[in-house]
Order: structure tokens, then C-alpha cells, then sequence
């Protein structure tokens, strides 16, 4: 449904369905289109021309039919068995009217009719009129894949890991024995059941068998085929759904559109012209704008034509309309005021007339009623007369007619119930405007938008009898009551906010429901038993409800009436009576928002409401206020009555397009659409409807899903014709469900369809079906899983699969329901046979994922065991061991198996040559060593009361017997036999067969097989509350004995006895209550902790001598703590000698302990430095300051900065020492240590601050020699940065003289300068930089005319040192340029001497230097390497000029600097000073370097000017664009087209290459006010609206 609705795509009734009305109202049913479910299926299903031809061929064969996907005949026949399966036991259900309206919508064709479209239509089956027609095959909506439970497991996908044999299983970041923080608690919980232990397979889902080895497209089936899960299901899109389901009424539009049939004209006699309105009830009544009313009855056959030929020219257009209650009598309201009734038996002619009047005559009192002009825009007949009738005209008036007779002479008496007339004045200039419509070219608030009388309802109501009548108007609502007396019961004025905007204002519409019986309500049992009346036992019945609306509000009135007694003294007798009066009562239920303005409401049924909006038809339930369904419908495709009223300026387009009203109609829950191209009847579809829809495409299994949905309470949209009680909806739904499944498995492995076309493609190739099949196991099972009843599926379902040789198919699609959980118990039938496929296939890793997930009560246990056997399946193992069997001894007899084997490969793999086969075979053991580390998990979940692998909580019963056993089991002191009783074999350890088996042989096995593990998971199993009780056999103190028993042993190696020490030190201070063991036992332990030599658990055996120093306090402490020396345990080291006060031996631990990180070594030497001054009263001891001074070699070697920053804190005064521990040769090193002390605050980066504080000044502590070296060292490594280094250090802090010789002696001429200049002579500083210029220009000159390689290396150097000298110099004439320099000094001399010198320094070069290089860059040849480095130190040479130059610029406004005088001493200067340069070449120097410094302004000055011409250029363009936009004429709403969006200012800008429009580009405004581009404009636009172009 796409809201376009032609006549070429819209369905229609096949000639022998009947689609009808029942003339009976008193059993109409209040939920539109609930549908009979299996009567409709019957239709649906029942046999078609083609059907069941051979339905009965193959009877008599005996067996089942195996598919094996040869090609055969197509046949039919599921309709048949779907409807023997649905049709019977609901046959005698009630039959809703809506049924009866749509048997009676029928298009009956005469026989003498050839047409081809009439041929069509009697051929043709009902069409749903959709946005695109349904295909062959329906698109499947498959469900999406349930994803199995993740589990990961040691196998992975069954192949095992190669893992090096040596390296224990767990490793060690895992093990609770290690120093890193222990794991949470393992005590059994709802929590730790919820984290996997890491032991399971990842569960995926089984890839679809294909049992054909046919093609495997598709064709078209009866069946739906199931859509696999993966890529596939997700590419399919689901299809939108259907809401409403539409028929065309073709016959009906045959008689009132243009194109009229031979058989139409010569019913009318001439044309009938173009329909206005719709009345539907009962008939189907069509007004038309030649003033005639076309009636016909729901067979769409034309029953009469009320008016004549003279209609149009006397009455006018039709443009209200209404069938009477009995279907007798249509009374019209037409355009020009006039109101005609007419007798269906005679209606050539009317039986009444109404006919307007003026204003003179009503102001004379002689006649009320409609002025002449005045358009009806509403009518009906009051209660169930045929002779009273109320109107409403555009004006806002409206009149009540009681069209009576007075001795056989009609007589209408004419009552006015809202409105006033408008002033005579008015009515007298209509004329002068040339039309009679447009003197109302403003609407007026008085204006009646819908006018409604109650109609009659099923059943009887106190209500009726007050004759109520409804007027909207766009400011209030009214309601009046004719009898007894015409009186206004109620009136509501329009709220403020619901006053919106113009376009709002005049939409508004109404709709009564009368009283009905709801003995067919959906409501539930329990409020019908309330409601029914005690008395007789009647049905109780509906409240008469107004539904009404402004804009897109939408509100909700109830009304009844209340019985009041009154006192009425009689006139005459005077006497006092008590009568009953009776009132009407008004309810407000309520109000909610449409999405859109509301145009259209109707009635669906007494819940439901219809709503038309401009874009979509909604339905809203009035009990929940919620919206229920929605559908797309473009609403301008309706007919308005007053659409061509917008030529005179009447009414403009968009309010007359939009009055379509008139043009909807529901009776009986189907909706009656008068379009511009025809009449349709649609029917809201309900649950059956839509599985029905499913099921007529062929797509039983959506419908299988749709029913399930439905029972679920998942499905979207109306809930029509299913009862609210829950339990009630579960049963019908259910049992529909039901044989929905039966009805699809009997069809799926029938011998016809089997048969049939949909397994042999048109070009004669075969077809795959295997997704059918798997596609109905899946359907099904999630249906049974809804049902909660696996009878059927397991039962009938896999039956037939079995029967015919593809239960396979089932298998593997029953397999994820099984790993996800959603279906846990299987019959062991069924579990073995699909254990037994993946064992046939080769896939013992499935098999295991497999078992973990059946219920135990479902498993074929020896099957299960004797596969996991063969398959070396463990996890599965021990879960059908533990599960199916509760016995959890015995797989930890299968895993001490596995492990001896791998005890007695080391042993023979230590014994044998490195050569031998033995030594070399790896491979073979790897999978053995991977599942005998299984027992370890095992074991640590069984102690804690879990589940193994999956880690859920064991039931505390069950939990303690688990506990119990194993706990016996594992530390019993001798050899067991497994299982007890007779056949029991005893459990052996030793690696030799004839061995002798020692004391607790199972724990020392476990022991040497990796101690850690073991030692682990009884760390876990000490936090469980079962070894709290010490009076069962086995409890914390009981293991701690019988681990120190067997540390006694000497086969143990070193690392067992380790971790042995480290698993009891620890658990003895967390158990105090429990472990109680004597003292020397526990000295013994914390020796061995000490003694062990293995560095790689040194920090474990710390943390371990830890835990148990605070449960024990040593003797021999001396001992101990030489013990812990040797071992490295320099945390409790700290701990002790802090303890004790011995601060040099505590330092040594911070210096010694290799995991220390650096910062924290100096931040800690720090603390206790400061703790051991503030213990010597302030002075720091003796034997700390040597401790400290000895370490300082180590110290500067780990962080020069922070050793520094240490000495100058603590040892102030041994700076000297620090130095001299660097060694003679790190000079750069005691520059980096002095340069952290002279200057605290520089950071080159964040990696060099450091752990101490740091000062905010140069270190007092340091000698002036040191000093005066630390400058020596900056010239010579940061030659750079030394005058930065000066002006950190304060004025007084070094010897200037000695600091001006040591940069001078190292070429730092800079620093010689700003040194100069800080002693405040600026002049000796310049006058140095003179003499340091003419030092490095000569050197440069002499360096040019050697010609030697070496030579550029030189010369860069000295010019890098002159701009040096350059910048130094030029900052200190700029500084003392300065207005707030406070030395005087004569600033044009200070300019002088910078300038000659370095105008001395480019004439000295550059009298050595080629002519060519001198010259412009051009000129210098490119292949003489000489030349150009020539060019390139004069030019930086000069630059240094220009740059000088531009500074004295820059001050020159801020104190008196003659720039001429200063020039002219310059040239005069020159000439005396250089004999040797003729004047001629000192001129032009002088002019290149003047010139290029004015060029260098005047280009500077040019950029400004073409900046600023740019920026007006743009400034400029832009508002010339926008005023030439603006001026193409009218702005449209929000600036945008309304076909593309795009914004018509700027939007060539917003275009992208290759697509921008044309620069004049036609724009269309229509009369709408929409404004297009021409190539946005819709395709009908030119047929619906008049074109200005522009």
C-alpha cells in the first residue's frame, strides 16, 4: 500500500467470491476483520482449477518415500490436507460482518460482456493492492541464528597444542603461589559459576547438509524454504507489512469515471460527471458534480440514479451526502444550498425539496434555512427518520428539517441550531464579485468543520432518545439534543494550545459510535460477567462515544444519561409530584497527538479508530490511547468536493485539496475510499489474516513464525480477534500452531509434493530442497519451544526425517538449539543418534562440544564413555563421569593415569641417549601431557563445589559428597582400588611397573608432576568452608601434615620443596585457627625459603617468608638475617634494619636491590637520609655519610641529576668528591652534573625531571673554581646556549673578568658582548664586537682565497659566530633604543659603530671574492662550486646588514635617530677608511645593500595591498550573488525545493563536480505555494495544479 491507489494495480473480487453485507445489525461484532480463522483457511486452501488431478495415483504404495532428489511430475495438494486439518472444528464459528460485507463486494459480469478486461477480471483472484507485487515465492523472514554459548577449551578445535613438554601447564602468572597479588576467593557462588574455567570447545553452529546432489537454486514451492543461517539471512530485507488490505470496486468505477462502458451510458443516458461524495452504509452512495446520486448495492451493481439531466443546472454539485438507517432514502446537500431527498423507490424525481433562501426573507421572518450560494458541507437523517434531517452550510450555519405534511401539502418546519446569518450588507456585494463562491475568500471562525447526528445503534440506548446532534467548528464543540425540546447539552471551547497554525486551524473532524452489543467483545470473560445485566441476562452494551478532533489532537467523549427526581408543583391542583427527568451526562476519556493534521476519522470498531492523515492512514485503540497500526496513503488522491472552488479564490488549493472527508467511510469495519480513479474497499488485517496471507503464498513456515510471535506476545500491530486473557490467547493461538505444524510436516514429506514442479527448474535442471527441510526442523523447534511441548518434534517430526532417510538434516539442525540451551532435554534416542553422526564423520571435537551441552538424564551413557575413550575425549569424560553418573573419583583415576604415562616418558626419556627414538619422539606425548594437566581444573572446581568445565555451582549436596570422596581419594596414605568392590583394579603411581608404591602415593604423584598446579589448586580448596570442619578425615591441618611428611622424603627435587615451603608459609597465617604447627617446623620452612638458590623465585619466596614472618617471629635472628642477605629478601631486609635504626645497612638495601626502579632508589635514600638527620638531631651520622659517599660511583653512574640533587642536600660540602668519582675523563658528565646545580629549572624534556625535589636557584654550595669551570664546560659543549646560562646565574655570582677571558679564550665572542654590555658599557660592547668582526671577516677572506676543502668547514664556523655576534650586538641597540633603558649613551654612535663594522666586514670579503659573486644570484655560474659558495657568504652577509637595518627601523619613531645622518657618517666613514676600494665599487655596495632592504619593505608593502584588494573582491562577489539571488523573485517556504531539498541560494555552490545545475535553471511555483526546480517536478504535477514559470 503505497498510498496510490490506480485502477491498473489495484485488485478486484473475482466474479465468484462474495464479499456482502448483512441487512441484520444485531449481531455486529465491535473488532472489525476478526476473522473466522479456519473458515477463511478453507477458502483459502480449497483445491484450485489445477488441484488434485493425481492426488490419488501412488495410495496403495507401501513404505516410506525416500527423497533422492530425481526430477518427477509437478502435482498439488496441500491445501487439501490443511484444510481437513483446520476447516472442521471451527466451522460453527461466529461469522463477523466484515465477512459478509466481502462475500457481498462482488463484480458480476453479464455474459453478453467481451472485453478482454472483463475476461481478466473474471479470471482474475483477489489482488492485494501493495507497493509491489507479492512474488511466487514470498521472501522468507528467517529467524535470526541463536548463538551458542562460547566456551573455550584447552582443545580448541580439537587439535592439541604443541607445547614444550618442560614447561608446566599453568603458568606461573596464573598460580596463586606467586608474589603477585592472589586471586579472588573460589567459594562456590552464583558469581564464580558465571566465569568459564577456560575448558570448552567455542560452540558454532552446524554447517546445512546437502543430501542432494542436485543444482541448489530455487523455484518456486509450496513451501517456503527456510533461509540458512550466516550471510544469507541477513541479505534478505524484510518486507514491509501489510496493515490493510485493498480491493478496487471496478464495476462501481466503470459508472462514474470517465471511459464510460456502452452498458453505463445506456443506464444514465448521459455522462453522470465526476464524483464529489461517499455514503457507505448499507449502499453505496456516490454524489457527482451534475447534482446526481449514484446508489449501488455491494455486488457493485448500479440500483439507482437519483436525479435528472436539469439536476446540475438547478441544485448544483453534490457535496454532502447521507443513506438513511432502513437504506430507503438519500438525502443530498448540494453547492448552491439546495437539500433533496429522495425515495429509493421512485427516484427519478425527489420526494422533498429544501431549497435556500435569502437574507431579505429571513430578515422578513417569513423563512429560515440556507442562503441561497451557501455550499451543504454536512447531512443526516436524525435517529431512524426518514423526514428529519440536520445541515450544515460553509457559512456556519446549521438546521434542523422536520419535513412533515399538513393535509397531504408538505409543510417543513426549519430550525436553526448554531450560526448566525452574516449582515445583509455582505450579501448584497456578492453579486458584484462575479462569482457566488467568492465572497468568502477568508474562512470565518464560525465556520462548521463536521456536523454528526448519533445514529442508531444495534442495540437501544437511553441516549436515542434526545436526538443528539454533534457540531465542530474551528474555535469549540457542541452538542445539541432536538428532543424532548432543542436544547445544547454541551459545549467545549478549543484550548489555547491546541490553536496551532492557519494551515491547522480549519481541520477538524467528528465520528459517533452508538450503542452496540458487545456479547462479541474481545474484552475478557471477567468483565463480561460484570457488565451483563442480572436481571434478564442480556449482553451488556457499548456507551455512545464522540471522537473528535482539531488539527492532529485528537479527543474522545462519552455519553450517557443520569436519572434525577425533581419536585413539579401542579398549576391547577397545586399539588406537588416527584418526577424522574432524565440528563445527559458527558464523559472526556481522553486525547492524545496523530503524527499529522487529522482529515479523516472514522469508527473501526468500538475500540478502534481510523485516522486519515495527509500522508497515512493510523489506527489508534482507545482503551491504551496508543497507536496500533500505521499505514503510508497519500491522501491527495481522494476526492474533494470543493476542489474546483480554488479557481475563483474561493478557497486556496492546499485546504481544498485536503477536504477529503466525504471521501471515507467505514461500515461494518471496511473502509470505502472515494479516490480521483476509482473506489476501493479495504479491510484491516487481523492475526489470522496475516498468517492466512503467509499461507496463500506458499510461505508456511513465516506463518509457523507469525503464530508463534503471536503466542509469545512478539508480533507487531493490532491484536484483533484474539481474546485478552493470556491464557485464552495461548490456547487458540497455540492450538493453531499446532496444526499449522502437523499441516506442514504432512505436506513436506508427502508423495505430491515430493512430485510436484518446485524440484525441476524451467531449463530442466534439478533442485536442491535441502533448505526446506531445514528450514521446517528449525521453525518447528522454535514453535515447540514456545509451546514448551516437544511431542511433535520429537515424536511425528523427527519421524519423518527417520522415514525417509534425511534425518540428518534434523540432526544437524536440532544440534544449536542444543549448545545455546534452548532445548536441554533430548530423548537419548535422539542424542545418540546424533553423537554417533559426528563420530561417523570424523569429528570427535563436535562430540565433545556436543555431550558438555545434553542434559545428563538424555545421554546414552555407555556410548558416551566408550567414545570419549576411544577419542581421548576427557572434558566430555568427566562430564558424563560427574554429571550422568555423580561419580568424581573416577575421573580423577583416568587423569592419574594419563599422568604416570607422562612420568614414565620423562623417566625414559632422561634415561635414553639424546639419539634414541625415545629422546626425539615429542609428538606422540604432547596430547597425553595436555589432557593428564586436566586434573588439576578438575580438581580445584570439584573442591570448591563447581562444576567442571562449566564452572556452575554443584547443589550443596551433591557439592559435599564431591568434596568428600575426592578429599579421601587423593590424600588416602596407601594405594586404592577403583572402582570399590569387585572388578577393581588397583590405582598405581610409581614409573616402574613392579614399582613400590609409597605413603599418599596420588598427592606425591601429583607433586612431581608439577607442583605448582597441585600446590595451587589446593590453595583454592583451603578457602572453602568444608575444611573448616576438622572432625571429617581429611581438613587444612591434616594436608599441611601430610605435605611436610612428604618433604621429609629426598626424592623430592628443589623446586617441589620450594614450592611446598611456599604453599604452607603462606596458608599457615591465613588459617591460624586451623594450621597449628610448631615452632621449629616453621623455622625449618623459612631457612628453606631463604636457602634456595634459584633466583628466577627469589620475589616469591620473599612474599612467602612474608606471610609468614607475621605469624612467627625467628630466633637467630643474626642468622637469619645473613640468610636473607645472601637470598635478597631486601624488602623484609628494610622492614628489619628500619625496625632497628640501622640506617647505613637500610641504605645498602635500597642500593643493592637490582628491582628497584631508579627514581624510587634516590626518592627512598632521600627519606631515609632525612630520617637519619632528624634522628641525629640535624646532623647527619658518621657512618651514613661514608655509606652514602661510597656509593656514589654506583650512584652517578645510575642518574647523574638525581645524585646531584642528593649530594647537594645532603652532603653539601662533597661536591668536589662527587666530581671526582666521575672519573678523569667525563668532562661532558661533570657538565651535567655542575649545569643541575647552576641551573635547577631548565628541562629539555619530561624525562629530565627528577625524584627530589628540585631548587629554585643556582646551589650556594658549589666553589667559585667549580664555577668558573662549569662556564669553561657550557663553551665548550653549548656554546650556544651560554649566554641563557649567564643570565640564570646572578650579577655577583661570578668573577665577569674571569668569565669574559674564558669565553673569549673558547671563541663564545657573543657571551663576550652581552658580558660587556651587563657590566653597563654598551659602547665597550660594541667596540668588541667591531674588533670580534673584523677577527672573523678576515678569517673568512683569508679562508676564500685558499682554496682548500677544509676551508668551508671554516668558514661556516666563523659565520655562524658572526650572526652570533650580530644578534647580540643588534639586541643591545634595540634594548638601550629603548624609552625605558635607564643607560644613557649616545644611540646613534651605538647604531654607527654596528653598522660600519659590519658594512667593514662585507667590503673585506668582499674584496676577495670573484666579481660573479658578487653580482645578482643569476649571474653566478651553476658549474663553479667555488663561486657559489663565494655568492652564499656575501648574501649572508649582507643579510646581516638588512637585518640590522630593519631594527634600527623598528626604533627609530621611539627616540631621535637621524637615518640620514647615519647613512651619510656610513658612506663617509667607508670612503676614508678604504683606500684600497675605489669609490665607484663602495657606492655600489652600498646601493645593493640599501636596495634590497628597500625592495624587502616595498614587497612587504605590496602583499598588504593585494591582501586588502582580495578581501574587498570577495566581500564584494558575495553580496553582488546574494542580491542577484534574491531578485530572481519570490523566496520559497524554508528556501528549499520541494522535490530535492536542495536550497536555491547557494546551491550550485553545494552541487558536486558534474552535477551542479544549469546557471538558469527554470524554477515552477505552483498556486500551492510549493516551488520546484523544473526537473524536481512530480510526474502528475501538471494535471493537478496550474504552473507559473519563472
Amino acid at each position: 500500500m503505497n498510498g496510490t491507489h490506480g485502477a491498473d494495480d489495484a485488485g478486484h473480487p473475482g466474479p465468484d467470491e462474495e464479499l456482502h453485507f448483512s441487512d441484520s445489525e444485531g449481531s455486529e461484532s465491535p473488532d472489525a476483520g476478526a476473522g473466522d480463522y479456519s473458515t477463511r483457511l478453507e477458502e483459502l486452501m480449497s483445491d484450485g482449477e489445477d488441484g488434485g488431478a493425481n492426488n490419488d495415483e501412488d495410495d496403495d504404495e507401501e513404505g516410506g518415500f525416500i527423497y533422492s532428489g530425481v526430477d518427477s511430475d509437478p502435482t498439488g495438494g496441500y491445501r487439501d490436507q490443511l484444510r481437513a486439518v483446520l476447516g472442521p472444528d471451527h466451522e460453527e464459528d461466529e461469522l463477523g460482518e466484515e465477512e459478509e460485507v466481502e462475500r457481498s463486494l462482488v463484480h458480476e459480469v453479464e455474459e453478453n460482456e467481451k472485453f478482454a478486461a472483463t475476461i481478466e477480471d473474471e479470471a482474475g483472484h483477489v489482488q492485494v493492492l501493495s507497493s509491489q507485487e507479492p512474488p511466487l515465492l514470498s521472501p522468507k523472514t528467517p529467524l535470526p541464528p541463536t548463538p551458542a554459548t562460547r566456551m573455550p577449551s584447552h582443545l580448541g578445535n580439537g587439535t592439541p597444542h604443541q607445547l614444550p613438554i618442560a614447561r608446566p601447564y599453568l603458568h606461573p602468572s596464573i598460580s596463586r603461589l606467586r608474589s603477585i597479588t592472589p586471586q579472588p576467593s573460589r567459594t562456590p557462588s552464583a558469581a564464580s559459576a558465571a566465569t568459564l574455567h577456560s575448558h570448552l570447545h567455542e560452540s558454532t553452529s552446524a554447517a546445512p547438509s546437502h543430501f542432494s546432489a542436485l543444482s541448489r537454486s530455487s523455484s518456486v514451492t509450496n513451501l517456503s524454504a527456510h533461509v540458512s543461517h550466516g550471510e544469507d539471512a541477513r541479505a534478505h530485507a524484510e518486507p514491509a507489512r501489510e496493515v490493510l488490505r485493498w480491493s478496487q470496486l471496478r464495476a462501481v468505477g466503470e459508472h462514474i469515471y470517465a471511459g464510460q462502458t456502452s452498458k453505463a451510458s445506456s443506464v444514465l443516458g448521459a455522462t453522470s460527471g465526476s464524483p464529489t461524495v461517499l455514503a457507505a452504509n448499507g449502499l453505496i452512495c456516490i454524489g457527482t458534480d451534475t447534482g446526481r446520486v449514484l446508489v449501488f448495492d455491494f455486488k457493485q451493481t448500479l440500483r439507482y440514479v437519483c436525479g435528472n439531466e436539469s439536476s446540475e443546472k438547478s441544485v448544483g454539485a453534490v457535496t454532502a451526502l447521507a443513506l438513511s438507517f432502513d437504506h430507503t432514502y438519500v438525502a443530498a446537500g448540494h453547492a448552491t444550498g439546495h437539500i433533496q431527498l429522495y425515495d429509493l423507490r421512485s427516484p427519478k424525481v425527489p420526494a422533498r425539496v429544501v431549497p435556500p433562501t435569502t437574507l431579505a426573507a429571513v430578515a422578513s421572518g417569513r423563512q429560515e434555512g440556507h442562503i441561497a450560494g451557501s455550499r451543504i458541507v454536512s447531512i443526516g437523517f436524525v435517529a431512524g427518520r426518514h423526514t428529519a434531517l440536520v445541515s450544515a452550510d460553509d457559512s456556519g450555519l446549521a438546521f434542523y428539517h422536520s419535513l412533515g405534511k399538513v393535509f397531504f401539502v408538505d409543510a417543513t418546519d426549519i430550525l436553526r441550531i448554531l450560526g448566525k446569518y452574516p449582515d445583509e450588507e455582505a450579501a448584497d456585494a456578492t453579486p458584484a464579485l462575479g462569482h457566488r463562491f467568492r465572497r468568502r475568500r477568508v474562512r470565518k471562525p464560525a465556520t462548521i468543520l463536521s456536523m454528526a447526528p448519533l445514529p442508531l445503534g444495534t442495540c437501544t440506548h437511553p441516549t436515542d432518545t434526545y436526538n443528539l446532534v454533534a457540531l465542530l467548528t474551528p474555535i469549540k464543540l457542541v452538542i445539541v439534543g432536538l428532543k424532548p425540546s432543542p436544547k445544547t447539552w454541551y459545549r467545549r471551547h478549543r484550548e489555547t494550545d491546541e490553536e496551532v497554525s492557519s494551515k491547522s486551524r480549519f481541520k477538524g473532524t467528528l465520528a459517533w459510535f452508538p450503542s452496540v452489543s458487545l456479547a462479541a467483545d474481545l474484552s475478557s470473560a471477567s468483565e463480561r460477567d460484570s457488565k451483563k445485566s442480572q436481571l434478564n441476562g442480556t449482553h451488556p452494551t457499548s456507551t455512545p462515544t464522540l471522537a473528535y478532533s482539531w488539527g492532529e489532537s485528537l479527543h474522545l467523549l462519552r455519553v450517557s444519561e443520569d436519572k434525577v427526581t425533581q419536585a413539579v408543583k401542579d398549576p391547577k391542583s397545586g399539588k406537588v409530584n416527584k418526577v424522574e427527568v432524565g440528563r445527559i451526562v458527558f464523559e472526556e476519556m481522553g486525547s492524545w497527538t496523530a503524527s499529522d493534521d487529522i482529515l479523516a476519522l472514522q469508527w473501526l470498531n468500538v475500540n478502534q479508530i481510523i485516522v486519515l492523515t495527509p500522508t497515512a492512514f493510523e489506527i489508534y485503540d482507545i482503551r491504551t490511547f496508543k497507536l496500533v497500526e500505521r499505514e503510508h496513503f497519500d491522501a491527495w488522491t481522494l476526492v474533494s468536493p470543493v476542489l474546483s472552488h480554488t479557481t475563483n479564490g474561493s478557497l486556496t488549493y492546499s485546504d481544498a485539496v485536503s477536504e477529503v472527508a466525504h471521501s471515507v467511510r467505514v461500515y461494518k469495519g471496511k473502509i470505502f475510499l472515494l479516490g480521483q480513479h476509482g473506489v476501493q474497499v479495504g479491510t484491516l488485517l487481523t492475526w489470522a489474516d496475516r498468517i492466512l496471507s503467509f499461507v496463500s503464498n506458499g510461505d508456511f513456515l513465516s506463518a509457523i513464525d507469525l503464530t508463534r510471535s503471536y503466542y509469545v506476545g512478539e508480533a507487531p500491530g493490532n491484536r484483533n480477534g484474539l481474546p485478552d486473557d493470556p491464557e485464552k490467547l495461548k490456547a487458540v493461538v497455540g492450538q493453531k500452531m499446532r496444526e499449522l505444524m502437523v499441516a506442514s510436516a504432512q505436506y513436506a514429506f508427502s508423495e505430491e509434493r515430493m512430485m510436484d514442479g518446485t524440484h525441476v527448474t524451467p531449463d530442466g535442471r534439478g533442485v536442491d530442497r535441502t533448505e526446506l527441510f531445514e528450514g521446517l526442523v528449525t521453525t518447528c523447534a522454535r514453535a515447540c519451544m514456545a509451546l514448551d511441548d516437544f511431542d511433535f518434534f520429537f515424536e511425528e517430526l523427527f519421524g519423518y526425517y527417520d522415514n525417509n532417510g534425511i534425518s540428518a538434516i534434523f540432526l544437524r539442525q536440532l544440534e544449536p538449539f542444543m549448545l545455546s540451551g534452548e532445548i536441554r532435554h533430548v530423548p537419548p534416542r535422539i542424542t545418540q543418534r546424533l553423537v554417533a553422526l559426528h563420530d561417523q564423520d570424523g569429528r570427535p571435537d563436535l562430540m565433545e562440544r556436543l555431550i558438555w551441552h545434553i542434559d545428563p538424564d538424555c545421554l546414552d551413557i555407555n556410548q558416551a564413555i566408550m567414545l570419549c575413550q576411544r577419542h581421548h575425549l576427557y572434558d566430555a569424560l568427566i562430564y558424563v563421569y560427574t554429571r550422568a553418573l555423580r561419580d568424581y573419583v573416577s575421573p580423577v583415576v583416568e587423569l592419574l593415569g594419563l599422568v604416570r604415562r607422562v612420568q614414565q616418558w620423562r623417566r625414559q626419556r632422561a634415561e635414553a641417549s639424546p639419539t634414541s627414538t625415545a629422546f626425539m619422539d615429542e609428538q606422540s606425548i604432547e596430547p597425553v601431557v595436555l589432557n593428564a594437566y586436566k586434573i588439576y581444573p578438575f580438581i580445584a572446581d570439584t573442591l570448591t563445589g563447581l562444576t567442571y568445565p562449566s564452572e556452575e555451582p554443584l547443589p550443596e549436596d551433591e557439592a559435599f559428597e564431591a568434596k568428600n570422596e575426592v578429599y579421601k581419594f587423593l590424600f588416602y596414605g596407601r594405594s586404592s582400588v577403583w572402582p570399590e568392590g569387585e572388578g577393581g583394579k588397583l590405582v598405581l603411581t610409581s614409573d616402574e611397573e613392579n614399582g613400590v608404591e609409597p605413603t599418599y602415593p596420588y598427592t606425591r604423584l601429583l607433586l612431581r608432576f608439577d607442583a605448582e598446579a597441585f600446590l595451587h589448586t589446593l590453595d583454592l580448596a583451603f578457602e572453602d568452608a568444608y575444611l573448616n570442619d576438622d572432625t571429617r578425615g581429611v581438613s587444612r591441618f591434616v594436608i599441611v601434615k601430610i605435605l611436610l611428611e612428604i618433604l621429609a622424603s629426598p626424592e623430592l627435587s628443589q623446586e617441589e620443596k620450594t614450592f611446598i615451603h611456599i604453599f604452607v608459609a603462606r596458608n599457615v597465617p591465613k588459617y591460624p585457627q586451623f594450621i597449628q604447627i610448631q615452632p621449629s617446623v616453621l623455622h625449618s620452612i623459612l631457612i628453606g625459603l631463604a636457602e634456595d638458590p634459584d633466583m628466577s623465585t627469589r620475589e616469591d619466596r620473599q612474599l612467602a617468608a612474608e606471610f609468614l614472618l607475621s605469624a612467627y617471629t625467628p630466633h637467630e635472628s643474626d642468622r637469619i638475617l645473613e640468610l636473607f642477605k645472601n637470598a635478597g629478601f631486601y624488602r623484609i631486609l628494610r622492614t628489619w634494619y628500619k625496625q632497628e635504626k640501622q640506617w647505613p645497612e637500610l641504605l645498602g638495601t635500597f642500593l643493592e636491590d637490582p628491582d628497584l626502579p631508579p627514581n624510587d632508589v634516590f626518592t627512598s635514600l632521600h627519606d631515609v637520609l632525612k630520617t637519619a638527620r632528624k634522628a641525629g638531631k640535624g646532623k647527619l651520622p658518621a657512618p651514613v655519610a661514608e655509606r652514602l659517599l661510597d656509593s656514589l660511583p654506583s650512584l652517578l653512574l645510575s642518574d647523574i641529576p638525581n645524585t646531584a640533587a642528593l649530594v647537594d642536600e645532603h652532603l653539601p660540602g662533597e661536591h668536589e668528591a662527587a666530581l671526582n668519582a666521575l672519573g678523569p675523563h667525563a668532562e661532558h658528565e661533570r657538565f651535567l652534573y655542575l649545569q643541575y646545580l647552576l641551573r635547577p629549572l631548565r628541562r629539555k624534556s619530561a624525562e629530565d625531571d627528577i625524584a627530589l625535589p628540585r631548587r629554585l636557584a643556582p646551589s650556594p654550595h658549589l666553589p667559585p673554581w667549580l664555577r668558573q669551570a662549569y662556564i669553561s664546560l657550557h663553551c665548550r659543549f653549548e656554546p650556544s646556549d651560554v649566554i641563557a646560562a649567564l643570565r640564570d646565574l646572578p650579577r655577583d655570582y661570578l668573577d665577569l673578568e674571569q668569565a669574559t677571558r674564558t669565553c673569549e679564550e673558547t671563541e663564545v665572542f657573543d657571551a663576550v658582548v652581552w658580558l660587556a654590555d651587563r657590566g653597563g658599557d654598551p659602547q665597550a660592547a660594541l667596540t668588541k664586537a667591531q674588533s670580534f668582526d673584523e677577527r672573523l671577516s678576515t678569517r673568512i677572506a683569508d679562508a676564500l682565497a685558499s682554496h682548500e676543502e677544509k676551508s668551508v668547514e671554516a668558514v661556516s664556523d666563523s659565520l655562524r659566530k658572526l650572526e652570533a655576534v650580530a644578534d647580540t650586538a643588534t639586541s643591545i641597540c634595540v634594548q638601550r633604543s629603548q624609552p625605558s633603558s635607564s643607560v644613557d649613551a649616545p644611540l646613534e654612535d651605538l647604531w654607527f659603530h654596528l653598522l660600519s663594522s659590519q658594512i667593514d666586514c662585507v667590503q673585506r670579503v668582499a674584496s676577495c671574492c670573484s666579481l660573479e659573486a658578487l653580482g645578482p644570484s643569476e649571474n653566478v655560474p651553476a658549474d663553479n662550486e667555488h663561486v657559489q659558495h663565494e655568492h652564499e657568504v656575501i648574501s649572508a652577509l649582507r643579510s646581516l646588514v638588512h637585518k640590522t637595518f630593519t631594527a634600527l627601523m623598528s626604533v627609530s619613531s621611539t627616540r631621535a635617530v637621524s637615518f640620514p645622518r647615519l647613512f651619510k657618517r656610513l658612506v663617509s666613514s667607508a670612503s676614508a677608511s678604504k683606500a684600497h676600494v675605489s669609490k665607484g665599487t663602495l657606492y655600489t655596495e652600498f646601493r645593493t645593500i640599501l636596495t634590497g632592504m628597500l625592495e624587502s619593505f616595498r614587497s612587504e608593502g605590496d602583499m598588504l595591498v593585494i591582501t586588502k584588494h582580495l578581501v574587498d573582491r570577495d566581500v564584494f562577489d558575495t553580496v553582488a550573488e546574494l542580491v542577484a539571488e534574491r531578485g530572481k523573485g519570490w523566496a520559497p517556504a524554508r528556501g528549499a525545493c520541494s522535490g530535492c531539498g536542495v536550497a536555491f541560494v547557494g546551491s550550485k555552490q553545494q552541487q558536486g563536480e558534474g552535477e551542479g545545475e544549469p546557471e538558469n535553471e527554470k524554477v515552477v511555483v505552483s498556486r500551492t505555494g510549493a516551488i520546484y526546480h523544473s526537473r524536481c517536478l512530480p510526474p502528475d504535477f501538471h494535471a493537478n495544479h496550474t504552473v507559473n514559470v519563472h
